[in-house]
C-alpha cells in the first residue's frame, strides 16, 4: 500500500517514540515534517529521525501532501489544534486527553464528520501484545463471565519542584484524571465494552506546592495546586460488569494495577500504559498460571494508532484507536469529577462500540492480514 505521509506537530519529549516508531516500524507511514513553536527542537528531532522538512504550523496545515497531522501539543490546546487540522483538510491524530470538556471533543467530532475525516486519539496502548491477549483471554472464555473489575495508578508528581514545567503539571489535564487513568478507562472499554455511568470522588492533599529544592527552576516559588491529584472511582458498565478505579499523583514511585474478575478466574492485566508486562489467570483450582502472549506489538509501540488510522484510511475499514473511543473516555473522566462535585452518579451518554481487535498472526509490524 503507498505509506501515508504525516506531519507531527510539537516536538516534546512524548515525539522521540513517536518519531522512531513511524519512521521506522510502520511501513504505511512516511514522516514528511516535524513542526514546533520552538523551531530549534523541531530541528533537533528532523535531525535526529531523519525527517525532511521542519515546519511552521501554517505550512504543515498547507502541505497537500500531508493526509495525517499528529497533535503532540499541549493538553489545553489539543481540541484547538485539531479543529485547525480538520479545517486545513486533514485527518487528525491527537496525545491525551482528547479534549478537556465535552463540548470541545463534540466540536472536533462533529467537524471531522462534516468534512469526511477521520479522528483518532491516544491512548493506542490496548493495541499492544498484552492488552490484546487479555481481550482474547476473556473473548475465549478463559475467566467465565466477567463481573468486576479493580484499576489503580498511583505515582509520583515532582513535588520537589524538579520538573522544568512544574506549574503546568498542577493544572487540569496533567491531573491523574486526565493524564494517567485514560490508559486504564481505554483498556477497560476494549476488555469490557462501553461504560453505562460513573460515581466519583476528587480531592488533594495540598492546595498548593512551596518549592524548597534549592535546585529546582522555581525554587522560592509557590504553586497554587489547581487540579484534583487523587480520585477514586466505581464505574458501571453496559454487560454489568461494576469496577472500581484508583488514580492518584500525590505519592512517590510508579504503582500501576488492573485485575479482572470472573466466574471462572482472575485475570491479572499488565500495566495499561504499557504494551508488554507478565499476563497472569488465577484459575478455580488455584493455579496461578503465567499466559503467553497471543499477539505482537510488545516492544513500546506509541504511534501503533495512528499507523492503524493510516491502514483504515487506505482499506475504508474503521480504526480502532477512534475520537468516538476518546469521546467516550472523556464522558467518563467528566463524568467523575461531576459525580464528586454535585454528590450523583452520572450517565455516560458519549456512545461507542467496543474497538475490533486485532487479528491473530500478524506479520512483523502490520495491522491486517
Amino acid at each position: 500500500m503507498q505509506p501515508v505521509k504525516i506531519g507531527i506537530m510539537g516536538c516534546g519529549m512524548i515525539s522521540g517514540i513517536y518519531l522512531h516508531n513511524c519512521t521506522a516500524v510502520f511501513d504505511n507511514l512516511e514522516v514528511k515534517a516535524v513542526a514546533d513553536l520552538v523551531p530549534e527542537l523541531a530541528a533537533k528531532r528532523a535531525a535526529e529521525f531523519n525527517v525532511p522538512y521542519v515546519y511552521t504550523a501554517e505550512e504543515m496545515l498547507s502541505d497537500p501532501e500531508i493526509e495525517i497531522i499528529v497533535n503532540l501539543t499541549a493538553p489545553h490546546v489539543h481540541a484547538a489544534v485539531n479543529k485547525q487540522i480538520l479545517e486545513a483538510g486533514k485527518h487528525v491524530y491527537t496525545e491525551k486527553p482528547f479534549a478537556l470538556t465535552r463540548e470541545d471533543a463534540d466540536d472536533v467530532l462533529a467537524l471531522a464528520e462534516a468534512k469526511g475525516l477521520r479522528v483518532g486519539s491516544a491512548p493506542d496502548t490496548f493495541l499492544g501484545g498484552s492488552l490484546q491477549t487479555c481481550r482474547k483471554l476473556i473473548d475465549d472464555g478463559w475467566i467465565g463471565t466477567p463481573y468486576a473489575a479493580s484499576g489503580s495508578i498511583i505515582m509520583g508528581h515532582a513535588w520537589d519542584g524538579s520538573h522544568p514545567n512544574i506549574a503546568a503539571l498542577m493544572k487540569l489535564g496533567w491531573d491523574p484524571l486526565f493524564d494517567m487513568a485514560p490508559y486504564y478507562f481505554t483498556a477497560m472499554v476494549n476488555l469490557l465494552g462501553p461504560v453505562r455511568r460513573v460515581a466519583g470522588y476528587t480531592g488533594s492533599v495540598r492546595s498548593e506546592l512551596a518549592i524548597t529544592n534549592p535546585r529546582a527552576p522555581r525554587y522560592g516559588d509557590t504553586i497554587p495546586v489547581e487540579a484534583p491529584m487523587n480520585t477514586a472511582a466505581v464505574l458501571q458498565f453496559e454487560s454489568g460488569v461494576i469496577a472500581t478505579m484508583q488514580a492518584a499523583k500525590e505519592s512517590f514511585g510508579y504503582a500501576p494495577q488492573l485485575v479482572i474478575y470472573g466466574t471462572e478466574g482472575t485475570l491479572f492485566v499488565p500495566d495499561p500504559n504499557n504494551f508488554d508486562g507478565e499476563i497472569r489467570i488465577l484459575q478455580r483450582s488455584g493455579e496461578l498460571a503465567t499466559i503467553p502472549y497471543t499477539h505482537g506489538f510488545t516492544a513500546n509501540s506509541r504511534g501503533i494508532g495512528v499507523a492503524d488510522l493510516a491502514q483504515a484510511i487506505r482499506s475504508g475499514r474503521p480504526h480502532r484507536a477512534s475520537g468516538q473511543l476518546a469521546r467516550h473516555v472523556i464522558d467518563i473522566t467528566i463524568g467523575i469529577m461531576e459525580s464528586s462535585n454535585a454528590g450523583v452518579h452520572v450517565d455516560v451518554s458519549a456512545a461507542v462500540d467496543r474497538p475490533a481487535a486485532l487479528p491473530l498472526g500478524l506479520q512483523y509490524n502490520l495491522l491486517d492480514n
